[in-house]
């Protein structure tokens, strides 16, 4: 979060602290001082992202492949340069900063909910003065990179404190970020990913040092000033009466600064007089109203203090010399050998949030764009808590005798008031005979086991009878078919209209060019198919999380959203279903793709019929009229409108994604390019 007001301050009030830099210059320098070391920028990911999003469509779901494209721009105008990357994500929530994840939550929540009234009154995106983030851009974001050939890593920590401490060790040339934090870090120089051109690899350096000198302040002292400015550690609340004192007793130094501006100024000037000594953190501690907590200040100057540093402030025997080692004692799982395996991934990016629960049965997850006014689609969080009571059930290996251990769950939804984890206990899937050791799934080999860890995964979306089905597929459409399924069969709302629209849109979306969706133009934006393409990206987090636990079955390429979504297509299928559009019309008028169309429904009314859920038509909205221009009739498309879809059901993807078995396990988790035997569509007609 960094120290409010800090950034700001010293962009107004030290200008001698912001300084443009070249960062080829920075780069070519560094090549003449360390001639056999490359030079390294290490990136703050989490305070990247939004500004790595530029797609100008943001609301309906994400453009993920213009998104792709741009990552893939930002490493390339590194690269030419000769500088190399390494992306840092946060991987944990800390308890100590649990209050201000939940405050930042409640802000988002609000947000949300004037992006929706917006939506639903102008029936457009609103201005990027009220943009948020498109749900799991972050965790998606880190698996991009990787697929783009990236060192990527996920915390076991906050992520500022690595990202400084690996700034330090690896002798970098810089920190790209956008977090003040890292003007307190004694570490590498600090970069603004805000100011960056990246044309010319131009951007502003925050220099420490200058700001120390127009602070009247030493390197020793910064921790301090931020600890007594308020952080994620020590409250603001607790230090209001501080700040008045500090006020009280040195003069504004000019009429125009703000309040907070005058604070900072006057608690650099008390802290000037302080010796620097852990007596005078220990009279702070007993002069500030910390309550029960006196530890509190001493904990919040540890926070900066990076591996092999030591401060006057602290004693050489604090809490900052215990090493991450000691949480395998307390880790829920106490097989190391899994324990060592899911840490592995969880700091390489090949796993999602199985590490978390496997060490402290705690997960969490953010806001999503979901409307809270529509009560006929359930929070994500809860229309997943089933396939994640089976997931926690695999990794915690419930019916294998004793108790299995609860997870907590930390998820924004309508109706958590977020005071408290709501406690989840693990649910056996239904497989015959119990689900597979973990052992097994994660270390074995052979294709007995292969076919455990995809019968365990379809397990946990109760869909395990559709297994020779999904297997013919692609693996990425398998995976879309998976998770579409268990929506239909999950939300009742859901009609013929929007099975019909996700299965235009993954049909559709193949070989379209990240340009080519850049220029498809929306006349208008619907709130609810905006709701929808949240509720399926947070679905396909859950098919990581499902894929991570059973051992992959899948490449975890093969789950991204750039293979099966795109925001603006998925409005545009939507709201030409919901007209009751012909299906040619739906398809583009591209006639090879009508039997897949076809087949493709079939397959997740098979899934429901199995459930005895059948799906009605229920056509909602007004007309919708696109850029593109209306095609000619075309017999081959024509279907007579029905008020539900249930024909029987042929394996006969003739000629459509049919593709031979795939390596599974371990060695399997990213993959390389695929050099699997296909069948690929047809060639679409020219449009």
């Amino acid at each position: 979060m960094g120290i409010k007001g800090l950034q700001g301050f010293v962009t107004r009030v030290c200008p001698d602290a912001c300084r443009t830099v070249d960062l080829k210059e920075v780069a070519e320098k560094h090549r003449i001082d360390h001639p056999d070391i490359p030079p390294v920028i290490v990136v703050d990911a989490m305070s990247c992202v939004r500004h790595w999003y530029t797609p100008e469509s943001w609301v309906c779901g994400g453009q993920w492949r213009e998104y792709l494209a741009n990552l893939e721009a930002f490493i390339k105008a590194f690269t030419a340069a000769g500088i190399t990357l390494v992306f840092y994500f946060d991987g944990v929530v800390e308890e100590k900063k649990r209050d201000e994840w939940i405050k930042r939550r409640w802000q988002n929540y609000k947000e949300i909910a004037a992006l929706f009234q917006f939506v639903k009154t102008h029936r457009k995106q609103p201005g990027r003065g009220m943009f948020v983030l498109p749900s799991a851009l972050p965790t998606f974001t880190r698996y991009a990179l990787k697929s783009l050939g990236q060192k990527t890593v996920c915390t076991l920590k906050e992520a500022d404190f690595e990202v400084a401490a690996y700034g330090l060790q690896h002798n970098c040339i810089g920190i790209l970020g956008q977090d003040s934090d890292y003007l307190i870090y004694n570490t590498s120089p600090y970069f603004s990913i805000e100011k960056l051109c990246l044309d010319k690899l131009v951007t502003v350096m925050y220099c420490r040092e200058a700001l120390c000198r127009a602070l009247g302040l030493s390197l020793t002292h910064l921790p301090l000033f931020a600890c007594l400015l308020g952080n994620d550690v020590v409250p603001e609340s607790l230090l209001e009466g501080f700040w008045s004192k500090c006020l009280a007793t040195c003069p504004p130094r000019n009429k125009s600064y703000n309040r907070r501006t005058n604070v900072l100024l006057a608690v650099a000037n008390y802290i000037s007089r302080v010796p620097c000594s852990y007596s005078s953190l220990k009279h702070l501690e007993e002069m500030l109203p910390l309550g029960s907590d006196k530890t509190l200040l001493l904990r919040g100057m540890e926070s900066y203090l990076l591996p092999g540093q030591q401060s006057p402030w602290i004693p050489p025997t604090a809490e900052h010399l215990k090493t991450f080692s000691g949480v395998e004692e307390t880790a829920m799982c106490q097989d190391k050998e899994i324990f060592q395996l899911a840490k592995e991934q969880h700091i390489q990016s090949e796993n999602y949030v199985v590490f978390n629960i496997l060490c402290n049965g705690v997960i969490e997850c953010s806001n999503s764009l979901e409307d809270d006014r529509d009560t006929e689609i359930p929070g994500q969080a809860l229309i997943f808590r089933p396939v994640r009571q089976h997931v926690y059930s695999v990794l915690l290996e419930s019916g294998k005798g004793g108790a299995c251990p609860s997870v907590k769950e930390w998820f924004v939804y309508f109706g958590n008031p977020l005071q408290q984890p709501e406690v989840i206990q693990p649910v056996q899937p239904p497989l015959p005979g119990g689900t597979p050791n973990l052992k097994t799934l994660w270390f074995a080999k052979g294709p007995e086991v292969e076919k455990q860890r995809y019968s365990t995964f379809l397990a946990c979306f109760h869909l395990q009878d559709l297994m020779e089905e999904l297997q013919a597929l692609e693996a990425p459409v398998a995976g879309f078919c998976c998770l579409l399924a268990y929506l239909m069969l999950q939300v009742h709302s859901l009609s013929l209209e929007d099975l019909n629209a996700f299965v235009a849109l993954v049909l559709c979306l193949r070989g379209k060019s990240a340009s080519q969706l850049e220029r498809l133009q929306l006349m208008e934006v619907d709130s609810r198919a905006v709701h929808l393409g949240a509720v399926f990206i947070r679905g396909l987090t859950t098919l990581l999380m499902a894929n991570s636990a059973c051992g992959f079955p899948f490449r975890m390429d093969d789950l991204m959203p750039w293979k099966v979504f795109d925001g603006k297509l998925f409005q545009e299928k939507y709201q030409r279903s919901h007209r009751s559009c012909s299906v040619e019309e739906l398809l583009e008028g591209n006639e090879s793709l009508y039997t897949p169309f076809q087949n493709l429904k079939s397959l997740i009314c098979k899934a429901c019929m199995a459930k005895k859920r059948t799906i009605q038509s229920r056509p909602r909205g007004r007309g919708f009229v696109a850029g593109a221009q209306q095609r000619e009739f075309n017999p081959r498309f024509q279907q007579a409108h029905r008020s539900s879809f249930v024909p029987p059901y042929h394996n006969q993807m003739r000629g459509f994604l049919w593709r031979s078995p795939q390596p599974q396990g371990r060695e399997h988790r990213m993959g390389h390019p695929d050099r699997r035997r296909r069948f690929h569509l047809p060639p679409r007609s020219p449009r």
